[in-house]
């Protein structure tokens, strides 16, 4: 956390965690490759089609100019105080901030979609995007389970009211004094908001979110479109293990926190490195790929070879000498 100057987590960065470790590490090392790879068509795609999704339900875009950082996040605030009623009013919302502290680290990161089900569950579906028309390996799926795992475990813990005011001031370093611009105040009004600092505003988040009816999430869904045509590939339901959760998320915090060093991919998921843009200059990838060498040139030197010259491949006391080579 410290050599990243970071004070808190994207779950989005968890889950490129899962993916690879050393991935995820080389995208603070090396800023610029990471840039380019954010810009390919792949990504780029995949965020228009989740901002089109987005604003299916929100048509009346307002522009409000955000001055400051506490400005900015009150926009955020401002957009989750007119989608909780209209989540209990049974609609669907997109694009749902949620935060919170888990496993005592503070995480950040935005719901896709959260609605209620015919039989009155409420559902969280995260949208993927693929550029092949299939459904993902099972390495892809495990992030796309962590993920909505993490985001049922923020919403849960804000709607019951775990969340505390001190938790988004300090990790995200906000002035709770700090008066809302101009604009944002005038947006504020017209909504019947009267706020004028982020702390009041944000004191009155929580206690609407506290004090709605809305209750844990049921069901963790996860649906996969194709970017090219648009058409739905499939649907997956996440099984939600609380326990295991925890557990996989220390796991990859023991990382953040200074207790050990990253970890790439082992032999079997080496097809990753494929497509990998770090992949010619990864230390990981190259250790691993000389030790491989190296155990390959002991087997070779400690295996027998075919042509025994001793007659029908007997050894020297005479007995015979049955190899299988595999």
């Amino acid at each position: 956390m410290e050599r990243f100057l970071k004070r808190h987590l994207s779950i989005t960065q968890l889950c490129e965690q899962s993916w690879c470790e050393i991935k995820m590490a080389y995208g603070f090392i090396k800023p610029k490759v990471r840039m380019l790879e954010m810009q390919n068509t792949e990504v780029t795609t995949g965020a228009s089609i989740h901002l089109a999704r987005e604003l299916e339900v929100k048509p009346n875009v307002v522009t409000v100019a955000a001055v400051t950082r506490e400005d900015r996040e009150a926009l955020k605030l401002i957009n989750m105080l007119q989608m909780v009623p209209a989540l209990e009013a049974g609609q669907l919302v997109r694009e749902f901030p949620v935060f919170g502290v888990l496993e005592g680290m503070f995480f950040m990161g935005v719901v896709d979609e959260l609605y209620r089900s015919d039989s009155g569950e409420l559902v969280l579906s995260e949208l993927k995007t693929r550029s092949h028309n299939s459904l993902p390996h099972p390495a892809q799926a495990k992030g796309h389970a962590l993920q909505v795992g993490m985001y049922k475990l923020l919403f849960d813990s804000m709607v019951k009211g775990s969340v505390k005011r001190d938790h988004l001031l300090h990790n995200l370093q906000l002035d709770p004094n700090r008066v809302l611009g101009s604009d944002l105040q005038t947006h504020t009004q017209s909504l019947g908001l009267q706020a004028v600092t982020f702390r009041e505003l944000l004191d009155h988040l929580l206690v609407v979110l506290t004090c709605s009816n809305l209750n844990a999430i049921d069901k963790l869904r996860l649906e996969y479109s194709h970017q090219s045509s648009g058409k739905l590939i499939g649907t997956r339901e996440v099984a939600f293990e609380e326990a295991q959760l925890r557990t996989n998320i220390r796991g990859y915090l023991a990382y953040w926190r200074g207790e050990r060093v990253p970890q790439g991919v082992e032999v079997e998921e080496a097809w990753k490195c494929r497509m990998c843009p770090y992949e010619e200059t990864c230390d990981w990838r190259r250790d691993r790929s000389q030790r491989l060498m190296m155990v390959n040139k002991r087997a070779k030197l400690e295996c027998p070879k075919s042509d025994d010259p001793k007659p029908n491949g007997s050894n020297l006391n005479g007995s015979k000498l049955e190899v299988e080579y595999r």
